[in-house]
């Protein structure tokens, strides 16, 4: 085919602002991170068009559980704070530890990273961070996609999203049907605002203005609102296949906060009774509270105010549960108990 002639000078993908020579660079920046991700049934490596996963022949009736979900605007804090280190492991927390609850092991992850214009820097710091998350829930960075599109973000930001596949034993599905009146509520103590509630939490910063580097209950403020989503994913397994059946419901506390995910794992006419007290609310929360003058069923509906999981075991099964989750390095509160509730009343009430 013969050009035309033209005098302006030639485009490139470089000129349009994609850089496939920094896409590759980072690439090869993530394969060790995800190396240090593998389980024995991954089949192939990062890189290829599709990422190949065997299911283990240890299940008689595999179920695939899926998740997905994102950041949030805790990614504006990032943004401002050179937080990029931490919310790739904020990314996996909210996958896994939603596919968690339906007694699901989550065993592979993918991620999507989307910029205007890609700094490889940036890009292996949030990426080493889902590394991380992996490592912590078990599972395997399986894959993922950088799309760099210029003109879609502003200078320096970036969007991600996570994608999580997990396998249950078909007849070991949580789901929630056998919680019944007098069975305990345990809580599992937070890392902090995890990754909801971060609007609030903004506009918190925005009208109070705190100094963020200041001494913040022996750490800054800025370490405090930047730290990571806890991941609950090796105690809770370890507890059910120490136990199975011992684990009636869980619910991960994530928007929407107590009052609202508790309820998704109730059977009709019970509600969760929640005990306030029964918890030393963390001191990040005392402060959004005061400093922004949130009112109390507001905090519990927007925040998890220092729970960050909800298990429902039997009342007799509670103190095993508990020495169970203690030892594996969480901190277990009984926050509660199921009650029946009448038409119209809440299915989670929090005093």
């Amino acid at each position: 085919m013969t050009a035309s002639k033209d005098s302006r000078p030639p485009l490139s993908y470089a000129a349009a602002g994609v850089d496939i020579d920094a896409g590759d660079a980072l690439v090869e920046r993530i394969k060790p991170l995800a190396k240090r991700t593998m389980r024995p049934e991954v089949l192939g490596g990062i890189g290829g068009f599709g990422a190949l996963f065997e299911v283990s022949k240890s299940y008689k009736e595999p179920v695939l559980v899926s998740g997905t979900d994102g950041v949030g605007t805790k990614l504006r804090l990032a943004f401002q704070l050179d937080g990029h280190d931490t919310v790739g492991q904020d990314l996996v927390a909210m996958s896994v530890n939603d596919i968690l609850v339906q007694g699901a092991e989550p065993v592979f992850f993918l991620d999507y990273f989307a910029c205007g214009k890609l700094d490889v820097d940036t890009a292996a710091r949030v990426v080493g961070g889902i590394a991380r998350g992996c490592e912590l829930a078990g599972c395997a960075l399986i894959g993922g996609e950088t799309a760099e599109m210029p003109g879609m973000y502003p200078a320096g930001e970036y969007d991600l999203a996570g994608f999580a596949v997990g396998i249950a034993e078909k007849s070991a599905l949580i789901t929630g049907e056998t919680i019944a009146e007098g069975d305990v509520v345990l809580g599992l103590a937070s890392s902090g605002a995890h990754s909801n509630g971060y609007s609030l939490l903004r506009k918190i910063l925005e009208r109070d203005a705190p100094d963020l580097d200041a001494d913040f209950h022996g750490r800054s403020l800025r370490d405090t609102v930047l730290e990571p989503t806890r991941i609950y994913v090796k105690p809770l397994l370890a507890l059910m296949k120490e136990a199975p059946g011992l684990v009636k419901g869980m619910a991960h506390i994530t928007g929407g906060g107590l009052l609202d995910n508790v309820p998704r794992v109730l059977p009709a006419g019970l509600s969760a009774h929640i005990d306030a007290s029964s918890w030393t609310l963390p001191p990040l929360f005392a402060w959004l509270r005061e400093a922004g003058n949130v009112a109390e069923q507001e905090m519990y509906r927007v925040f998890n105010c220092g729970i960050g999981m909800v298990v429902i075991v039997a009342a007799a099964d509670a103190d095993r549960a508990a020495t169970s989750l203690s030892g594996a390095g969480e901190t277990v509160y009984r926050i509660g108990h199921i009650a029946r509730c009448g038409d119209g009343e809440a299915q989670t009430v929090v005093r």
